[in-house]
C-alpha cells in the first residue's frame, strides 16, 4: 500500500515542468531534519504531490517515488539523503494554498501547519482530495 507525500520546490529553481521534461530526477537539497526523516520513509511506488513555493503557492503535479532513499551523491554529509522521483502528470488546475487553508479537511496537513517544511506526509484522503481539487480523477 503506497504512502502519500508532498514535496515543495521553488519553480524558478526547479519546477514540475523541469521534472516532467526529465521524466525522472534526483530529489535533493533537503536539509531540515524532519523533512529528511520523511524523505527517508519514502518507498518506491509512493505517490507524491509537487507544490510550487514562491509567487505560485500551489500544488501543481503528481510524481511517484522510484527509489529508496540513498546518500546525496553531491554532498559529503552522510546525514543528507535523496530519492528518485518520476513525473506522473501535471494537475489540470493548480490547487492554491489559500484554497487548501480554507478547507477543514486539510487542517492538520503539514502544508498548512508547518509552512517551511519541504517534505511532508499526506493522508490517503488528503491526497485524493487534492488530486480531485486539481481536476484529476
Amino acid at each position: 500500500m503506497p504512502n502519500y507525500w508532498i514535496v515543495k520546490t521553488e519553480p524558478s529553481t526547479y519546477s514540475y515542468d523541469d521534472l516532467a521534461r526529465q521524466k525522472t530526477a534526483v530529489w535533493d537539497g533537503v536539509k531540515n531534519n524532519l523533512a529528511l526523516k520523511h524523505l527517508r520513509q519514502m518507498k518506491p511506488g509512493d505517490e507524491v504531490l509537487v507544490y510550487h513555493t514562491g509567487d505560485e503557492k500551489a500544488v501543481v503535479g503528481i510524481a511517484r517515488v522510484e527509489s529508496e532513499a540513498y546518500p546525496d551523491p553531491k554532498q559529503q554529509d552522510p546525514k543528507l539523503a535523496v530519492v528518485d522521483l518520476r513525473a506522473v502528470g501535471r494537475l489540470p488546475r493548480p490547487v492554491p494554498l489559500s484554497e487548501i487553508k480554507e478547507d477543514r479537511a486539510f487542517a492538520n496537513l503539514g502544508l498548512v501547519r508547518m509552512g517551511r517544511l519541504s517534505v511532508m506526509p499526506a493522508s490517503p484522503e488528503q491526497y485524493r482530495r487534492l488530486v480531485k481539487l486539481g481536476g484529476m480523477r
